[in-house]
């Protein structure tokens, strides 16, 4: 015989899932201000009781772990639809920058978490691919001629990516509107070595190619 939720189990259950909802929202936003953000904070910002958010996370680490597992699957899966076969170095960082701006939010709260909180294996996972691809690139590119070689590539990774977060949360902050991630991202091919001309033709470019596919 096929058993159904009461009405009033039916609204609990909702209630529970925006609050859920709202939580982790409220979560990304005061742990990428601060790392430090306590749980009475965060609860306090989210509009809910102390223990509601402690039966969704029973510790702090419960809720930055369920934190880091969704920004590092969003983040892949961002970088995973950017990729694309036979593409060059540069046009390989383009898509790598705008697949993150794609999913600002996640990104600057992992990248910020994984700062603050170096030592923590579930963070350092999570970034670890996107991480590796950099790096890869960026030597390919040195290889090639097209980046800057000044630095290692690890090095210049780690440099680039702390331009690539300060450019996030400066946008965040709405002083300037970049919904396309079009100016960061030749900001940060520049950095990386690239001539201005060529950066801003490659974003352009890599911009106008997935507008035409998604209109296809």
């Amino acid at each position: 015989m096929r058993t159904t939720d009461t009405p009033g189990r039916t609204v609990q259950r909702k209630d529970a899932h925006s609050n859920r909802r709202r939580i982790l929202a409220t979560a990304r936003r005061k742990l990428r201000e601060d790392p430090d953000a306590s749980l009475d904070s965060i609860s306090q910002a989210a509009g809910v009781a102390r223990r509601t958010l402690y039966g969704h996370f029973p510790s702090r680490q419960a809720l930055i772990a369920d934190l880091t597992r969704e920004a590092g699957r969003e983040v892949r899966q961002a970088f995973a639809a950017a990729r694309t076969a036979d593409a060059d170095p540069v046009e390989a960082m383009t898509r790598m920058v705008l697949g993150a701006w794609t999913v600002g939010d996640h990104y600057r709260v992992l990248t910020a978490l994984g700062r603050h909180r170096p030592g923590e294996d579930e963070i350092r996972t999570a970034l670890a691919p996107a991480r590796a691809e950099a790096v890869a690139n960026l030597r390919r590119g040195q290889r090639e001629g097209v980046f800057a070689d000044h630095l290692p590539a690890p090095v210049l990774a780690q440099a680039l990516e702390a331009l690539m977060l300060a450019l996030a949360e400066g946008n965040a902050a709405c002083p300037w509107t970049d919904p396309t991630g079009e100016a960061a991202a030749t900001a940060f091919l520049v950095a990386a070595g690239v001539a201005p001309p060529r950066a801003a033709l490659q974003v352009q470019e890599v911009i106008g190619q997935d507008r035409a596919a998604g209109a296809g």
